[in-house]
């Protein structure tokens, strides 16, 4: 098979969108042609042939920001193609505060709370602390009620979700795979600056997504930095707390730009 064909099949299988299609595929010869062919070829690495760039059935005209995470959830279940965006979660809410699910999510439950308190929707105890029993006594009158409607608003306020590292492979760790996307990223950034259109927002978090600060093609781009959200600190950062504030993502009908 040729690195063409290789590149065609990834890209109809994750159905991506039109105006991001000619990109993807420059940005995709930057990618081992071998490597790409064994990924057609191999079942057993998530988030699988037909998810790997699914953050991309989103258009680009209205992308205001791409956030990289780090790399899949190591579910099947969980992971599919859209960083943070974990496919076995449902409901947010439950009468204890964030549903179970989410609760035992820690990066999707340190996100959400983050959206609370930036949002002024809840206050930390004394301890510093947003609570279970804080949650559930919030009046959610207004407020969207499941992961697939917070995640259709972070895209409709113009965020791509993709992870730095997109395949989570079990001969493999994150940061071994993440060597085979590093041209991608680095081809990627080099298109979207290349079409003379106002640059997305990088968002950068954790130490493997925050490598891509130093790529040559990153410096054009503005930037927000922070520690990945399975950090607490998460939380309460300052330009974390500035950015969730102004999206209010967790009010129903923040949903408003097509794409």
């Amino acid at each position: 098979m040729s690195a063409a064909q290789s590149i065609d099949k990834l890209l109809l299988a994750s159905s991506v969108h039109e105006q991001w299609r000619d990109i993807l595929t420059r940005a995709l010869q930057a990618v081992d042609a071998n490597y790409l062919e064994n990924l057609l070829d191999d079942p057993d690495w998530l988030p699988g042939r037909d998810h790997l760039l699914r953050a991309f059935q989103r258009d680009r005209k209205h992308c205001r920001f791409i956030l990289f995470g780090e790399s899949p959830y190591p579910r099947a279940q969980s992971a599919n193609g859209i960083a943070f965006y974990d496919g076995a979660v449902d409901e947010l809410w439950s009468d204890q505060g964030l549903s179970k699910a989410v609760n035992r999510a820690t990066s999707l439950r340190n996100i959400i709370k983050t959206c609370l308190l930036a949002e002024g929707l809840i206050e930390p105890n004394d301890e510093g602390k947003i609570t279970q029993p804080m949650i559930a006594a919030l009046d959610k009158t207004g407020l969207i009620d499941s992961i697939h409607e917070f995640f259709t608003a972070l895209q409709s306020q113009g965020f791509l979700l993709f992870n730095a590292t997109p395949v989570l492979h079990p001969d493999r760790n994150p940061r071994a795979e993440a060597k085979y996307w590093h041209g991608f990223i680095e081809r990627l950034l080099n298109e979207i600056a290349a079409a003379g259109e106002p640059l997305p927002t990088l968002v950068l978090w954790g130490k493997i997504a925050q490598t891509i600060e130093a790529i040559e093609a990153a410096q054009a781009f503005p930037k927000t930095i922070c520690e990945h959200p399975y950090n607490i600190s998460f939380i309460t950062q300052p330009s974390m707390q500035q950015l969730f504030g102004a999206l209010k993502l967790l009010q129903s009908g923040t949903s408003t730009t097509s794409h």
